[in-house]
């Protein structure tokens, strides 16, 4: 029994990029207003996203890393193993949310699991995401569509940095990228999957959690 404190939580490994954002689409595209909310977790394979502003200056170098124009917000990022990428796929007008309320939220969350850590991290309203010292520990860029959300969160764990100092992360030149796993926090995916998830769940009041391992265009 689906109730609006229910979550569909899709682990869903390492996969490429393109295959998950199309089937996000579908899934925006298609879902109802009973449709009950989900959470996707991946790990991408290496791919450079360009959000919908995203500006071809702030690819520095060409390479073999494939670059995809999205329909998210923000500027060029880096997508790539060992990094926990957070879809979170919620009704916001049934959640009483906005896109600034959830962007609060993700940032929230990665800071409250920093601090278990012992981490102190900040947000900053004018570049969305989260610092560790000046670098930046995970980024945030949504989409909304008929009052609900897609794309997400990016939190890097334990990850090849390198690939960022091909861009300007996020649009901002000489960003500083750090990772959980550099910083005394989770030195894995999984581990950070567990301590991250139920502190979101607990801030978007959702406590009936069904786990599911499948996309959703492939049921």
């Amino acid at each position: 029994m689906f109730t609006d404190k229910s979550l569909i939580v899709r682990r869903l490994g390492r996969q490429p990029y393109q295959k998950v954002w199309q089937a996000m689409r579908d899934f925006t595209d298609t879902r109802q207003s009973d449709t009950p909310d989900e959470i996707w977790l991946v790990e991408h394979d290496p791919v450079f996203t360009q959000g919908v502003a995203g500006k071809a200056e702030h690819i520095l170098q060409s390479s073999n890393i494939p670059v995809i124009q999205t329909d998210r917000g923000g500027q060029v990022t880096y997508h790539g193993p060992g990094q926990l990428v957070v879809y979170p796929l919620l009704n916001l007008k049934r959640s009483q949310l906005d896109i600034r309320s959830l962007v609060s939220k993700l940032e929230q969350s990665v800071q409250s699991m920093l601090q278990d850590y012992g981490i102190q991290a900040v947000a900053d309203p004018a570049a969305p995401g989260v610092y560790v010292e000046q670098q930046k520990v995970a980024s945030v860029g949504l989409r909304v569509r008929k009052y609900c959300s897609f794309h997400g969160l990016a939190l890097n764990v334990k990850m090849d940095l390198t690939p960022f100092q091909l861009i300007n992360p996020c649009g901002y030149a000489g960003l500083k990228m750090t990772q959980t796993s550099s910083l005394g926090g989770p030195v894995s995916v999984a581990e950070a999957t567990q301590a991250w998830l139920p502190i979101f769940c607990e801030q978007i009041n959702k406590n009936h959690l069904i786990e599911s391992k499948e996309f959703i265009n492939n049921e």
